[in-house]
């Protein structure tokens, strides 16, 4: 695909997304996204060669089209489709008188990991109020530390606790305990029968949506390091839930609306709590997120369909690394971040990897 950035498309140049494209219509006229559905069932080259009628309905077109190579030429727009070959040319002024979207403001979640990181060998007053402020701004702040600079990262964690709670945010208990050892020999917590304790990859989640008020924030602190893997992720889906709502209103509105059942089942522990993946009102923003804790989805027939085109397209849309922060908690880093906002995972890993985590609320 012939791509650029969305300043080449104000500028005269092209765009490509997932679903759609942006294109500058020329001097001094912005830019217009379109569908590709909406580009391939309006091709030119698709009318009768006599009465110029349209000959192709978009129900025979394949539900996956997309292009397979686009490009500028001259005036036009040139898009070569996915999965038929067909080619099909779009004059700029054509497009602009048929803008449906001009100059439209998109803003999918961030990736950039100097918006959220703080960096602070000693764990001075400063330094954890830059790292709140992260919190506050992006939902999520890392506190890198240079390689030995704490020499004891585990007997750090009272201090970190301290600190935050000197700031009014308390650590509060769950079933795991005051402090979660995330290790595979773990002899010291409670519940340790679920994926955090394993070596397994843990895909985007937030923590304890099972429960009715689910913590507001957690940290994750870095103790020993994996021989391999064991990376960090993180997905803004404050973000995410925006963008979705302005590119797939329909989608948006089914996550709002719709209750499913979250249900943690372990040996000695059982919760059940039915909500919405996505609450944004009055109320403020929560989202609930965990594909290893929700029950078999329960909707009517003439809906379940549509359920899951939605559920899906949130899924996707946040497990693009596209729209990730990625990183690796080394000894003596921390990572706090808004369960009520941020999705978090990590991949699999050998070896020794020792990660803690403790969960805070507001006093």
């Amino acid at each position: 695909m012939s791509t650029s950035t969305d300043e080449g498309a104000a500028a005269g140049g092209l765009s490509l997304r997932a679903g759609w494209l942006r294109v500058g219509l020329g001097e001094g006229r912005g830019t217009g996204d379109f569908h590709y559905r909406w580009l391939r069932h309006n091709c030119d080259r698709e009318r009768h060669p006599v009465t110029r009628e349209r000959i192709l309905c978009s129900s025979e077109l394949a539900d996956d089209v997309r292009p397979r190579a686009a490009r500028l030429d001259g005036d036009a727009l040139v898009i070569v489709w996915e999965p038929d070959g067909h080619e099909s040319a779009y004059p700029l002024a054509w497009l602009d008188a048929h803008a449906y979207a001009r100059d439209r403001v998109d803003h999918p979640p961030p990736t950039d990991l100097g918006r959220i990181v703080v960096q602070s060998d000693a764990l001075t007053p400063a330094a954890v109020d830059a790292l709140l402020a992260r919190v506050r701004d992006h939902g999520a702040g890392v506190l890198r530390r240079a390689p030995g600079a704490v020499s004891d990262p585990a007997g750090e964690t009272e201090a970190l606790i301290e600190a935050l709670g000197a700031r009014g945010y308390g650590i509060i208990g769950t079933h795991f305990g005051r402090i979660e050892d995330l290790r595979t020999d773990n002899t010291t917590n409670q519940n340790t029968d679920q994926l955090g304790y394993t070596d397994a990859g843990v895909e985007l989640h937030t923590d304890q949506p099972f429960l009715e008020k689910p913590p507001r924030y957690q940290m994750l602190q870095g103790i020993r390091s994996a021989t391999e893997g064991g990376e960090n992720y993180l997905v803004d889906a404050l973000a995410a839930s925006r963008h979705l709502r302005e590119v797939d209103r329909p989608a948006w509105e089914a996550l709002t609306r719709t209750s499913v059942r979250f249900h943690r089942k372990q040996k000695a522990f059982e919760r059940i709590v039915d909500a919405p993946i996505v609450r944004d009102d009055d109320r403020g923003f929560m989202v609930r997120y965990s594909y290893f804790t929700l029950s078999p989805f329960a909707r009517p027939f003439d809906e379940m369909e549509h359920w899951y085109r939605a559920y899906d397209r949130f899924a996707r849309l946040v497990r693009d690394r596209a729209h990730q922060y990625r990183f690796t908690l080394a000894p003596g880093d921390a990572l706090l971040y808004d369960n009520h906002r941020m999705l978090h995972a990590r991949t699999s890993f050998r070896g020794p990897r020792w990660v803690r985590g403790m969960y805070f609320d507001r006093d």
